[in-house]
């Protein structure tokens, strides 16, 4: 549910998962993992910083 939410919103922003991480410095397809785990809220809030929505955004 989390990573539909940061593919759309990637989409949306013309930016892959892999340049996220990267612009994030977050580790390669971690993102993708977050599918069968719940991430580390410093890094949730990372990703939601950059996507210029909310954590509780990410999380709906």
């Amino acid at each position: 549910m989390i990573l539909k939410k940061i593919r759309d919103l990637c989409e949306k922003k013309g930016i892959t998962v892999s340049e996220l991480e990267r612009a994030c410095r977050i580790g390669n397809a971690t993102i993708s993992r977050w599918d069968k785990s719940f991430p580390r809220v410093d890094k949730l809030k990372a990703v939601a910083d950059y996507l210029n929505v909310s954590i509780e955004e990410l999380l709906e």
